[in-house]
């Protein structure tokens, strides 16, 4: 079980102690939580290369009196060619060492959008403690992964002879690009040292006018009411509005008052395949989200028994996230991606940072609006979230990695900690389900799912008993890493860092 941590100036939840305590000193420093999570992230995108980094994608929402939501999901080049794919046999994207998988990342243009939006402090003054990690070296965390893994991934140099947890590691290029986009902002980045070798690893698949263009849009966040508060995340090219379109669904099914009830986790279930069952389909970055068919959904759900109905209609991953709250009251929710861990296993071998896969999203059927093409960007699974009260004032900031089954995460933890008043602890730390097909995590809506439960969850055989396919999995990072700050009526923070994270943190001051 996680523990619930208290604090009544500021607080930052990562994955790594290491993040949170640079987000603690940005705070201490006299930043506001934006600067805290842009340190935060920095210090993750050298400490936390199998989850995120400067080659990956990043979305945000910052409560600061309003809710504003930012978009920095990177677009495939302009020589991306789906007509090739499929000449090649294939019917979807390639999954890892591909690099048409790779749009250009959007991690850097979304630091700076958020500092120039809401900085506090000097961007050079955020990055400083993630420059020190990658110069000086830090100890690997249990998660990072075997050595003879790292070893085999091309251009991985920084981590050969990587062997155990609190192995040091350094990362001299990751450095370098750090301290250049300090100085130099986003050309040092696009146009600098990365982006030359990105367009030269692309052979083709990017001009130089893709690097030139920002991939960071601040757009309009969607919400919907749920247990008496308003719960708000992005819109589509994210598929946050699952959580949405999930939680209206559930509204009016009664779940039973404990979530060890079997009938608890069959509702949320069956909520989240209403909401997710044509995914494939209708999710694409200028999709209208579907939140006026929860009705309609929702009738398709038998209250006792698996709907077959909500199957998907006949036709995976790494991630991290982040909050963090200020003495003011400024919230930020943040997730940042490789999607795949270590993203597509391709790293840009001046600087040693890893590429994503974000593209795996893109669907190869022709004329499908989510379609493989110069400029566009894929169907994420990326979905941060925060809670207001009908005020308007903050709540609660909370989010999870897990590919896929983000949503179905965030169903569960919200619905503790406000259906059911449970701790942020209890309710990150708690027995989990996900819907799953066993493959990558990235593809639980091409059939049927299973339902893969976590070690400790009471509901298998109340499952079973209403018709539902049930797969145990070990506890651990599968269900995700979510992290939540709650802002009690008191004005104090609770916040909490999940368990599975081993090394995550919720710090405050």
């Amino acid at each position: 079980m996680s523990e619930t941590r208290f604090a009544r100036n500021g607080m930052v939840c990562t994955v790594d102690h290491l993040a949170s305590a640079a987000g603690v000193a940005m705070l201490d420093r006299g930043g506001n939580a934006v600067d805290a999570a842009i340190a935060a992230n920095a210090v993750l995108a050298v400490t936390a290369p199998h989850m995120c980094g400067l080659g990956g994608d990043l979305f945000a929402i910052v409560h600061d009196g309003s809710v504003a939501a930012l978009n920095a999901s990177g677009r495939a080049g302009s020589g991306a060619d789906p007509g090739r794919l499929r000449a090649e046999g294939r019917d979807r994207m390639p999954h890892l060492q591909d690099i048409r998988s790779v749009p250009v990342p959007g991690c850097v243009d979304g630091w700076l959008a958020l500092h120039e939006r809401y900085g506090r402090l000097p961007l050079a003054d955020l990055l400083a403690p993630a420059v020190r990690h990658a110069k000086d070296g830090f100890p690997a965390s249990p998660l990072l992964g075997p050595g003879d893994f790292i070893g085999s991934l091309q251009g991985a140099d920084d981590f050969r002879g990587l062997r155990r947890a609190g192995d040091l590691v350094r990362r001299p290029g990751v450095a370098r690009t750090l301290e250049a986009v300090a100085a130099g902002g986003r050309a040092a980045f696009y146009q600098g040292e990365f982006g030359e070798s990105l367009l030269a690893l692309g052979q083709g698949e990017y001009a130089e006018d893709d690097l030139a263009r920002s991939n960071a849009d601040w757009v309009e966040p969607i919400e919907v009411e749920a247990f008496g508060h308003r719960v708000w995340t992005i819109p589509p090219n994210s598929q946050g509005y699952l959580l949405l379109l999930a939680l209206e669904i559930l509204a009016k099914l009664d779940p039973p008052a404990d979530p060890a009830d079997p009938r608890w986790a069959h509702l949320l279930v069956e909520a989240a395949r209403a909401a997710g069952r044509d995914r494939l389909d209708v999710l694409h970055e200028s999709a209208v989200p579907p939140l006026d068919t929860a009705e309609a959904r929702r009738a398709l759900i038998d209250p006792q028994r698996r709907s077959p109905l909500l199957d998907p209609p006949a036709g995976a991953g790494d991630t991290t996230y982040l909050c963090a709250v200020d003495a003011e009251g400024m919230g930020v929710s943040l997730i940042q991606s490789n999607a795949a861990g270590f993203g597509s296993l391709i790293f840009e071998p001046r600087t040693g940072i890893n590429l994503h896969n974000r593209g795996i999203g893109f669907s190869l059927v022709p004329g499908h609006p989510a379609e493989y093409g110069p400029g566009r960007r894929p169907p994420h699974t990326l979905c941060p979230a925060l809670v207001t009260h009908p005020d308007g004032s903050l709540r609660t900031v909370f989010g999870t990695m897990g590919g896929d089954a983000q949503p179905q995460i965030l169903l569960q933890v919200v619905t503790r900690l406000l259906g059911h008043g449970e701790s942020p602890g209890r309710a990150v730390g708690a027995p989990r389900w996900a819907l799953g097909t066993g493959e990558t995590g990235f593809d639980t809506w091409r059939s049927a799912p299973v339902v893969e439960l976590e070690e400790g969850a009471p509901w298998a055989e109340g499952l079973r008993e209403r018709g539902h396919t049930v797969a145990s999995v070990p506890y651990g990072s599968a269900f995700g890493h979510a992290h939540l700050i709650d802002v009690l009526p008191s004005g104090v923070l609770a916040g909490a860092a999940d368990p599975r994270a081993l090394i995550g943190a919720a710090l405050g001051r």
